[in-house]
């Protein structure tokens, strides 16, 4: 009766955590903007947190109306902050609590990576950044690693790169290096209004698949340069609830296939 309890028990924690992996599927996004649209592919099983996370946003409509806020030559261009409201500058768009850093992939070229705050490893919310080239020797070991969950997929790089070789405006901080368009050094010094026209503006970011396997021919490159082992995280976890459930429903298993053994 005992071993009979525990064996369904363990059937139970089974079935949760197919469940589980099922919502953890491999997912690739749209990001549709005024310049083109392109694409990413997520590593959810990678970086199961920061996709959690990431999709969150997508699903409330988070990134609806944002700007691409910065754009550095040869580095990266960075978004998810900041919603266009017809005014200038944009505003800050609600965000939940930190997600845990999760550096387990090199910020190679064509990466999508969480951005952060300085000094701080689980400080990652909404804003995330790709990376123009092999960033790799910097961002996979300062400030503990910045986390990948994503690639940019088929043509969408010549997009992004579209968006990298649009002039950069130094307004106040953060937008002291925005790519706009159709707007001048002229414009500026005249204080002409910029409107959506200006921005690269992101109208939304969609989900478009959610099989269990896409782009299997992808690999992404393992961190080598960093300890992965994930840092302490904040005390708040609002975002990562469904990963911490799926750990411990990982050592349910193993307890009880052990009892089950002997």
């Amino acid at each position: 009766m005992f071993f009979k309890t525990l064996k369904q028990k363990f059937a139970v924690c089974l079935c949760a955590l197919a469940m589980i992996s099922h919502h953890a599927s491999a997912t690739v996004v749209e990001v549709r903007t005024n310049v083109g649209n392109f694409q990413i592919n997520l590593f959810d099983e990678d970086t199961p947190r920061t996709v959690e996370n990431f999709l969150s946003y997508v699903n409330a409509g988070a990134y609806a109306n944002n700007v691409v806020h910065r754009s550095v030559p040869g580095f990266v261009v960075q978004m998810g902050g900041f919603q266009f409201n017809d005014s200038f500058p944009p505003d800050a768009i609600a965000t939940a609590s930190p997600v845990q850093n999760e550096p387990e992939l090199s910020n190679v070229i064509a990466t999508v990576a969480m951005a952060k705050l300085s000094n701080q490893p689980d400080s990652a919310t909404s804003q995330f950044f790709i990376n123009l080239s092999d960033n790799s020797q910097n961002l996979d070991t300062s400030n503990s690693g910045f986390s990948v969950f994503g690639q940019v997929i088929g043509d969408g790089m010549a997009v992004v790169n579209q968006i990298a070789a649009l002039d950069r405006f130094g307004f106040a901080s953060p937008f002291n290096e925005i790519p706009l368009q159709n707007y001048t050094a002229t414009d500026a010094q005249s204080g002409v209004e910029i409107t959506r026209d200006n921005v690269v503006l992101i109208t939304d970011i969609v989900v478009i698949d959610s099989a269990v396997v896409t782009n299997p021919g992808l690999n992404p490159v393992p961190n080598t340069r960093i300890d992965a082992t994930p840092t302490t995280p904040p005390s708040e976890q609002g975002s990562s609830g469904g990963s911490l459930g799926f750990a411990a429903l990982v050592m349910m298993a193993i307890v009880f296939r052990r009892k089950i053994a002997k």
